[in-house]
């Protein structure tokens, strides 16, 4: 039976968080995680989250993002670069995005220039 064979992916937001930037913090430089990133505080530099990262209707990062998933709730002044990104409602986004998949939800707010490539266009760039 194929159905238990797959491996279901499991959603960001229900992925086991490695780090931690809880609200109250700040962090003045860049940020680098192996797996699986929350920012509830306030991040002064560049992020760069190999698994997915998930921003806090508290968080706020001041740098640019990079990373496979990101979900904004919180506030970004930086530039994004990610295979997928959500804007949720309290999301704020100021700065370019380069994304493959993109969802803003109703009250969210992006400023900035789009640019979506296929997947294997973005591969072809980064390398």
């Amino acid at each position: 039976m194929a159905i238990f064979s797959k491996k279901d992916k499991v959603a960001l937001d229900l992925q086991a968080i490695s780090t931690l930037i809880s609200a109250g913090s700040i962090l003045d430089g860049h940020l680098k995680a192996p797996a699986f990133a929350r920012i509830d505080g306030l991040v002064n530099g560049d992020v760069t989250v190999d698994e997915g990262l998930i921003l806090g209707e508290k968080g706020e990062v001041r740098g640019n993002i990079n990373t496979k998933e990101i979900f904004v709730y919180g506030t970004v002044r930086g530039d994004i670069n990610t295979s997928s990104l959500e804007i949720k409602a309290t999301g704020r986004v100021t700065g370019d995005i380069k994304t493959q998949n993109l969802a803003v939800e109703n009250g969210g707010v992006y400023n900035g220039n789009l640019t979506m490539q296929q997947a294997e266009v973005q591969k072809q760039l980064q390398a």
